[in-house]
């Protein structure tokens, strides 16, 4: 790059001007004149006019970011759900009031061309929206940054309801094209799979990697603009493409099929988001994954971001890699190789550089949930590559050994290679060995980080653990999706909070203005409104438009326990239908469920199709009169998210104590004006910290005590015999009253699961949670009462910004700084 070479003109940002952007686009982009656009046609035109805005601040970043040379964080993650992009694009350019009439001067309107946009299938859930939330956050603090990821031609899959059950359909996002996305052929890179190794004589530790076969990545660029400050990072996905995808010869001969052959199994890499690894051939899609992005992003790094001639001894000055999770943890070896295999540096030169590169985040407590690979099949993917593990993992024992003399018990804890049930490569361990810093997510969950799950190495290096507690980008979660309460807080106490969430704690006063708080409720009504009628459009689904609000949407895993949700619906059912609880003395409550199963995932399957079943049964009912909805919108995803967070009115946040890391939904929901009703688990230890008990409605056991009752001996029987609610609940259930008289199946499966074995302790809970739920009605029925709690909520909750969660990382992790853009 010419750090010479003038700068790009700036577009005016004046009406005028973008409406000869947008035809330009309309005519020369999409061929097509005004009056026979189709909507998409708009839409494309209106995208890419708002582009051409942020180009010129991306090119001018990409400038002076070579000519800095500034310490860049690379975020590798497997996943980035962004949500719709051209909202934010057009509020971080400070293009939305000049769009909107631009086109309404064209008869056109923006939030009619908005609702075309698909959004990118790029993640699944919490760890996902997380690193999206962390790339604005970066760029909005000026820090020089880059993601790194996977373009996933079809997402994880399209949900829908066949009877109730879950059917997944490819999720072909890209169809009409993606608008955002820069491919650049010309930077891609080949990586390389299977083979075997061979020695390279007098060379420390280098070997010859002799692979059998390449993919090539082809890198796609998406700007990721900061907000109001000029500055667009970029963040870089990669497409798997066939090294040779078309055999002239073969085809010539009439084998069409195999004349594409290469051309498919590569493009396979790229070709879906998570496939379902319960078969042997899924476990080496998802390795190859893995494997295929962070090789390309670490060697795109090297070769097409750092200057010729750089030198890599200084490397940790320049970058700092995050692992968002065990996923990217084969870039550890694969840096190893890079610098003994191709650059030729000794053994110990090599590991001194990659301990300082990389940084680890811990997304979970699950044992379950932290990866392994089989020597076998790494060994036979990644030859090279478990050649390194294991001298890792050598040197490190000895390590071990010198620390703890005689404890043969603890290395074969720590040991990055498992012996049983088979011999497989703990990622977690790889990652905490080769990263200079391991943090969790939430304060709970980094202290049970290093009190149990990561213990030994806890114990061993105490400087390498720390906390940095989740957040969320208050510029799509408050000010793009809840533009009622935006105004309002805007108006109480100016714009500053947009990137300084802190400052939401000068509204605390006005809770105790009644004025304040019947503006407040004329919000969240009208919010309520919209959802009834996304509802409506989107799903056919019909709720009333002035009920409480109840959400329940995170992915469907027992630990989340929607189990225990679906007991308290048919809890309430059975106590209107049994006579015990009058019709009358129950608030109007609609109940939304959001949530995706994994395709092996049959316990959760089973529960969807029961919650679906349960809710068609009450919905039916018109005893009930209306009084209890049950709604299950398919296809959860941020754009539905945007309509629903803020027309709630409490947040189901309801795992058992221990299990999550610590949940974003729970920050978005209490930012936008919902009560909480939660364990003490994840960040909702810290939510409740932070509105006070008195705003938060608690239930459940702590972490201590359920581990006590899990160690003692856990009998989900007992506590189904001994109450009487939960057992007219759960006989009802299994009474086939749901189902159509069906006893078995699902029904049969859940009953005996939570009666039985019950994992997740829900029955344990039950009784604590209805009884937080009897407060919850009584409490509804004071509106002045919740409206002040839920305007407390808001203000004390600035804590929960992703920028600020960033500013820890930088301070407690990167080391990096801010670079300001002239803007």
């Amino acid at each position: 790059m010419n750090p010479n070479t003038p700068p790009v003109a700036a577009p005016e940002i004046t009406v005028e001007s973008f409406t000869r952007a947008f035809l330009r686009e309309l005519n020369f982009g999409q061929g097509v004149d005004l009056d026979r656009a189709s909507a998409n046609d708009k839409y494309l035109a209106l995208s890419r006019a708002v582009r051409h805005y942020l180009t010129t601040r991306w090119l001018e970043t990409l400038r002076n970011q070579y000519r800095d040379q500034a310490k860049v964080v690379a975020y590798l993650s497997a996943e980035f759900l962004l949500g719709p992009q051209l909202e934010n694009a057009l509020l971080a350019s400070k293009l939305d009031e000049v769009a909107r009439e631009s086109l309404a001067n064209l008869g056109l309107d923006l939030d009619e061309i908005r609702a075309v946009e698909v959004e990118p299938g790029l993640g699944n859930g919490g760890l996902g929206r997380l690193a999206a939330c962390f790339i604005d956050s970066l760029a909005t603090l000026n820090v020089p940054s880059i993601g790194y990821g996977i373009r996933y031609e079809y997402g994880i899959f399209k949900q829908t309801f066949v009877d109730g059950k879950q059917v997944e359909t490819p999720d072909n996002w890209l169809r009409l094209g993606s608008p955002w996305e820069i491919p650049h052929p010309e930077n891609a890179v080949e990586v390389a799979f299977g083979g075997r190794t061979e020695a390279v004589e007098g060379a420390d530790g280098a070997r010859r990697w002799i692979p059998d076969w390449r993919v090539t990545a082809l890198p796609y660029n998406y700007m990721v603009p900061g907000y109001h400050n000029g500055r667009v990072n970029t963040l870089r996905l990669w497409s798997a493409k066939a090294t040779h995808e078309f055999d002239l010869q073969i085809f010539n001969a009439g084998d069409y099929a195999e004349a594409v052959r290469a051309r498919t199994f590569a493009e396979n890499i790229s070709k879906v988001l998570y496939p379902e690894d319960s078969t042997p051939q899924g476990k080496e899609l998802r390795l190859q994954q893995q494997y295929f992005f962070v090789a390309a992003s670490l060697r795109d790094f090297l070769e097409n971001v750092l200057p010729d001639g750089y030198d890599l001894t200084k490397l940790p000055d320049r970058i700092t890699w995050q692992l968002n999770d065990t996923h990217p943890v084969i870039a550890v070896p694969e840096l190893m190789r890079l610098l003994i295999d191709e650059k030729g540096w000794t053994w110990d030169d090599a590991w001194a550089v990659t301990q300082k590169c990389f940084a680890y985040t811990c997304h979970t407590l699950l044992p379950e949930a932290l990866e392994v690979w089989s020597v076998d099949l790494l060994g036979r993917l990644l030859p090279r590559h478990l050649e390194i593990i294991y001298r890792i993992n050598e040197e490190f024992l000895e390590v071990v050994r010198e620390a703890y003399p005689g404890d043969e018990l603890r290395v074969r804890r720590m040991s990055i290679v498992a012996e049983q049930p088979e011999r497989a490569i703990r990622m977690a361990h790889l990652a905490t060995v080769a990263g200079f810093k391991v943090n969790g997510v939430a304060e709970l969950h980094s202290q049970l980080l290093a009190e149990k799950v990561l213990h030994d190495f806890a114990e061993l290096w105490p400087e390498k653990f720390t906390n940095v507690t989740n957040g969320v980008t208050p510029r799509r979660f408050v000010r793009m999706a809840n533009p009622g309460l935006s105004g309002l807080i805007t108006e109480a106490i100016g714009d500053g909070w947009v990137t300084d969430l802190s400052q939401l704690s000068r509204l605390e006063p006005l809770a105790e203005d009644p004025e304040f708080r019947r503006r407040f409720r004329e919000v969240k009504g009208a919010n309520k409104r919209r959802l009834a009628e996304v509802l409506a459009a989107r799903d056919g689904l019909e709720i009333a438009g002035d009920a409480m609000v109840d959400a329940m949407v995170k992915r469907l895993h027992e630990y989340k326990r929607q189990s225990l949700k679906l007991l308290h619906i048919v809890s309430m059912y059975e106590g209107v239908k049994s006579g015990r609880t009058p019709l009358a003395s129950i608030t109007p409550r609609t109940f939304v469920f959001g949530a995706k199963a994994a395709p092996g995932y049959v316990r959760a399957k089973e529960t969807i199709a029961l919650i679906n079943a349960v809710g068609r049964t009450i919905n039916e009912d018109a005893s009930l009169e209306g009084r209890l909805k049950v709604v299950f919108p398919p296809n959860y995803n941020v754009t539905l998210a945007e309509v629903l967070i803020p027309a709630a009115d409490l947040s189901e946040q309801i795992s058992l104590a221990g299990k999550e890391a610590s949940g974003t939904g729970n920050m978005k929901f209490a930012l936008n004006g919902a009560l909480t009703i939660g364990t003490d688990d994840g960040a909702n230890v810290e939510i409740r910290q932070l509105v006070g008990d008195d705003n938060f409605f608690l239930f459940g056991m702590t972490e201590p005590e359920a581990a006590d009752l899990q160690a003692k001996g856990y009998d989900p029987g007992a506590y189904y015999e001994s109450d009487p609610e939960l057992k007219a609940a759960l006989d009802l259930l299994a009474s086939g009253a749901f189902t159509g008289g069906d006893k078995g199946g699902a029904v049969a499966s859940l009953f005996a699961s939570l009666t039985e074995r019950d994992r997740f302790m829900a029955l344990a809970d039950f009784r604590s949670y209805v009884d937080a739920q009897a407060k919850v009605e009584e409490a509804y029925q004071d509106h002045e009462e919740w409206s002040r709690k839920a305007i407390l909520n808001v203000a004390r909750t600035g804590f929960f910004s992703s920028d600020r969660s960033i500013q820890d990382y930088l301070d407690r992790i990167w080391r990096a700084e801010p670079v300001t853009q002239n803007h």
